[in-house]
């Protein structure tokens, strides 16, 4: 049996709602890539009887039949469950500077209201 530290190691797991549709771009040789950014909150309490809400964005991105799935699937304001791994990445901006990224590079999805679709990677 493989102890739960071999098993995960990078694994992301959201509850939330799309910002926007998927945008979707195929490549040579077929291969499409989905991106859609996805908004969980949070509520909590301070002080007395107060609440306050935080909503964080995150940026997913989605490969092959994924992508090909979530561009078919999903839409703006869809509440999905989502898996994947994160990922940090940088780039030179057209300005020179240098740009910091993270992501979630999302493996499988369900769309929680309106459809029981699941959809995973092959």
């Amino acid at each position: 049996m493989e102890t739960a530290e071999k098993l995960i190691r990078n694994r992301v797991q959201l509850m939330g709602n799309l910002g926007k549709d998927p945008e979707v771009r195929e490549f040579d040789g077929g291969k499409k890539m989905a991106r859609f950014s996805v908004a969980t909150n949070e509520r909590f309490a301070y002080g007395e009887g107060q609440f306050k809400e935080d909503t964080q964005w995150h940026g997913v991105v989605a490969w092959g039949k994924v992508a090909a799935q979530a561009a078919e699937q999903l839409r703006k304001g869809n509440r999905i469950a989502l898996e994947g791994r994160l990922v940090h990445r940088n780039y030179e901006a057209k300005d020179g500077t240098k740009r910091y990224i993270t992501e979630v590079v999302m493996s499988s999805f369900q769309v929680l209201e309106g459809s029981a679709a699941v959809a995973e990677a092959a």
